[in-house]
């Protein structure tokens, strides 16, 4: 299973009011399958697995105010101090790190402009068996209105090596680990700014992306399952891309790469 770098997204997971349903949305419109979940103890999270590899987890709200929601995780080797440079670069802890088993430690932070994100120091879960392929994960962007601290927030706590890419034709960010060549091969995370084209209502957040084989079919399949779509499927320098929620609220983007 992969080593992650520094402040590469590792894991998500979605937190949701009802796992049984999630289950029934994700398995039919992804193929995934799901493990029993790992009990009271771990508050019922519930693997998914697509061939046998795991790529992602659903989990019940703990508290029904809490939104519904699919989160990024962002490896580290030292939880602890990655915490404390969250702290003194204007970020929030929302989240003490804590011991999750013989799994890892994971925290919840916030960065300078609201948008919420997990950290993951890995034990026996290192994060994602597969990752890229269709019905998997293959990218993240955090959206703020606050461009300038935020760029310097996680440059400053994850060392990224930051390049703006004017082909996007947005104002759009794409960071790679540190000490590499950055670049469309190496970037890990995205930044895109919440404009007036947006809801005034809009929080910062991120988004997560996966990977399907016909975007506009994808699209389809969400929309007979009760899902939403939010940005129907549009054809961008990546591939084509639509912004879609499932049948619970859990806002998502489905990708297909270009031929």
């Amino acid at each position: 299973m992969a080593v992650f770098a520094e402040g590469t997204p590792c894991w998500v997971d979605a937190s949701l009011p009802d796992v049984e349903a999630g289950k029934r949305f994700y398995g039919e419109l992804f193929g995934w399958t799901f493990a029993g979940s790992a009990g009271a103890e771990y508050g019922h999270y519930t693997h998914a697995y697509l061939d046998g590899s795991n790529v992602a987890a659903l989990a019940p709200k703990p508290d029904g105010r809490m939104p519904t929601v699919w989160n990024v995780h962002l490896a580290t080797p030292d939880i602890w101090a990655t915490a404390a440079r969250v702290q003194k670069a204007g970020g929030q802890l929302v989240m003490q790190p804590m011991e999750v088993g013989p799994f890892g430690v994971g925290a919840t932070v916030a960065d300078p402009g609201g948008a919420v994100f997990g950290l993951w120091q890995p034990g026996t879960h290192r994060g994602f068996a597969l990752r890229g392929k269709p019905s998997s994960y293959c990218w993240s962007e955090v959206y703020t209105r606050e461009r300038d601290k935020v760029d310097e927030f996680y440059e400053e706590v994850f060392g990224y090596v930051p390049q703006d890419r004017e082909d996007a034709g947005i104002d759009y960010r794409a960071w790679s680990p540190a000490d590499t060549e950055p670049g469309p091969d190496s970037a890990v995370l995205g930044r895109s700014v919440i404009t007036a084209a947006f809801p005034v209502e809009m929080p910062a957040h991120f988004l997560v992306y996966f990977a399907v084989t016909d975007c506009d079919a994808a699209v389809s399949t969400v929309r007979r399952l009760g899902g939403r779509v939010s940005a129907d499927p549009f054809d961008s320098p990546y591939g084509r891309i639509a912004v879609v929620s499932d049948n619970q609220g859990a806002a998502f983007a489905l990708l297909a790469a270009p031929a």
